[in-house]
């Protein structure tokens, strides 16, 4: 049976370049498919969601209150569910070392109980406590950008997008990507994030599924299968 995707148009002159590029990959006809496949959603017998499908709601989510504010071993398993390891010694550190206190202090002064479209955009800006965070992470041996927004991603899932390079490679470089986001999802009355909290309803995926991370399962789905050939 065909499913109707949310009645949104063809983006127009007024949005931004990602406003527009996501607006074009959101629309496209495989999207409820490529989403419900994902999280494994109508599987046939014998068929497996991708191991990503697990990334938030591991050990109950990783921004649940009584351990927001700190990074822990279930937060470094999950993240490897997007196909990234954080390094042993840096692991160590987060858990046990000075790292971790670091990394602790930041995100408590990061808001967890926000979506990025409701967020002022000073939140994600450069200077910020999510982006000290994430350039601490960056710091240590081993962890690049990739690893770093993962993450970070799993503590505020509502809050900072995974960003990944087919994910890049599909939307572009902008000079900052969380604040690219902030305002593509804002634009035209917040017509982006709408049709993600649509797409969301339509595949039939739990509210516990943030608008970012529908975002980034969807246009990583569909550039997968086009074939990103970006460095």
């Amino acid at each position: 049976m065909a499913t109707s995707l949310p009645a949104f148009g063809v983006p127009g002159g007024a949005l931004s370049p990602l406003g527009q590029r996501l607006r074009v990959l959101l629309s496209s006809e495989r999207v409820i498919s490529d989403l419900r496949r994902y999280f494994g959603i109508g599987l046939r017998p014998g068929g497996m969601p991708f191991t990503g499908s697990r990334f938030e709601h591991l050990a109950g989510g990783g921004d649940r209150l009584e351990v927001a504010d700190r990074i822990t071993a279930e937060d470094l398993v999950a993240v490897q569910t997007l196909s990234v390891t954080v390094p042993a010694p840096v692991a160590l550190d987060i858990l046990e070392g000075r790292l971790g206190a670091r990394l602790s202090g930041l995100l408590h002064a990061i808001p967890r109980d926000i979506d990025m479209v409701d967020a002022d955009a000073v939140v994600v800006a450069d200077g910020s406590p999510a982006d000290q965070a994430w350039g601490l992470l960056c710091e240590q041996y081993g962890v690049n950008w990739v690893i770093a927004g993962k993450v970070l991603a799993r503590k505020r899932p509502r809050l900072l997008p995974v960003y990944d390079r087919v994910v890049r490679c599909a939307v572009g470089r902008p000079p900052s990507f969380w604040l690219a986001l902030h305002a593509a999802l804002r634009e035209d009355d917040g017509a982006v994030h709408r049709q993600l909290l649509e797409l969301r309803q339509v595949a039939g995926l739990p509210e516990t599924v943030s608008a970012l991370r529908v975002c980034d399962v969807a246009v990583w789905m569909n550039h997968r299968a086009v074939g990103h050939a970006c460095p």
